[in-house]
This record gives structure tokens, sequence and C-alpha cells, in this order.
């Protein structure tokens, strides 16, 4: 029997996720070997110590660039709606896998939609931090105590952007077929059915559905 398929991500924002992911990680590891001593030798991917000055910057302002892309297309699925203040008094339940009574929800759930904001923030912070210290360009405009501020603030994103991502790895993980569909597109309409049923209703146009663990709201 051949399950129907749900379109979730098409090529272009597929290829754009990865893109940006990729970026994440050489951001990250050249960030590391300049925060750190100890980290230092982490450079040695990009070429030394100068060339992981030179490219770090770069690669922000790149993996700024083609995130704002994913937020373009992405940000109006992620405004909470009502069912979302239920779904998260009932997180419980939802980790336990233990449906029944659970509303609801669209694309996606409000773990997804407060880490899609929280990524966005620190990605924001992270830019205008990263001017102000990008000593080639920029720093000489700002005063020291702004460049110190600046230093601390694009540490402190960094760390929450980096913890961040380790928890969205570790959720499409979780979630069997979350990464399937960034890497194939598609989704099974019982897998939408079962984790994003008012996502899989306007997909579907199916204005009728019995779902059992609906019934006990």
């Amino acid at each position: 029997m051949i399950r129907r398929q749900i379109l979730r991500y098409t090529s272009n924002q597929r290829t754009n996720h990865w893109l940006v992911a990729i970026l994440f990680f050489m951001a990250a590891l050249s960030g590391l070997a300049l925060f750190h001593p100890a980290l230092f030798w982490l450079s040695n991917l990009f070429g030394g110590g100068p060339w992981t000055r030179i490219l770090h910057p770069f690669m922000g302002v790149v993996m700024f660039v083609l995130f704002l892309g994913l937020v373009i297309q992405f940000f109006r699925a992620n405004f909470f709606i009502s069912n979302d203040r239920l779904w998260l008094r009932r997180i419980g339940r939802v980790m336990r896998n233990e449906e029944e009574g659970v509303p609801p929800i669209g694309k996606y759930n409000p773990g997804q939609k407060l880490l899609f904001w929280i990524l966005l923030l620190c990605m924001l912070v992270l830019l205008f931090s990263g001017l102000v210290i990008w000593r080639a360009y920029f720093s000489e405009y700002f005063g020291i105590t702004s460049i110190r501020w600046a230093m601390l603030l694009h540490a402190l994103a960094g760390f929450v952007l980096v913890v961040s991502i380790i928890i969205h790895i570790y959720a499409g993980i979780w979630i069997k077929g979350s990464v399937s569909a960034m890497v194939h597109g598609g989704v099974s309409s019982a897998w939408a059915r079962k984790h994003h049923e008012l996502w899989y209703r306007e997909v579907t146009r199916d204005e009728n559905p019995d779902h059992p663990i609906r019934k006990k709201g």
C-alpha cells in the first residue's frame, strides 16, 4: 500500500536550511577558536588564526542573510495561536507520547515556534554586535566601552544559539520523520495528522477529522 505524501518543505527551502546549518557549524567552530586560547587549535580548520579572523565575520553575515530567507518564508507559521497555550500546559503528555486531550496544532508546535523566535533574536544580536567588533571595517567607529559590551553580547548570543541548535537537533531526531522531511521534503499524511493536525486540515482541506485524541479537550 502506497502511503500518501504531503509536501512539507520545497527543494529551495531545504537547500536554504542546509546551507544555514553548514554555515552555522563553520561560524560556531571559528568563533570558538577565537573565543578562548584553549580552543584556538580549531583555527587549523580554516587555515590558521589570520584566516579564521577574516572568514568568521563573513560566514556570519552570509548565514544571517540565508537565515533571513527562512524567516521570510516561515514567520507567519510561527505566530502563536490559542491552542498553543493549552499545548504548553500539557507538554508532559506530549513528552510521554500520550496525546489524548492535547489540542491540535498548526505547521509548528509551540516549542518549535519559541525556538524560531529565539534563533531570530540571537541572529540579530550576533549580527549587530559582530559589526561593532569587526575591527577591519566598523570597530573604529565605536568606543572601547561599546566594543566590550558588544563582545559580551556576542558571546552570550552565541552560547544561547549553540544550545538552541542542540535542542533543535535533538527534537528533530526525537520526533521520527522530522529529519526525513527536511531531507526529502515530504511527510506521510498519517504523520501530518498526528503531529500537526491543523496544518494537515489546511493542506488537505479535511474539515471533518475524527482523530480520537481530540475528543477529550
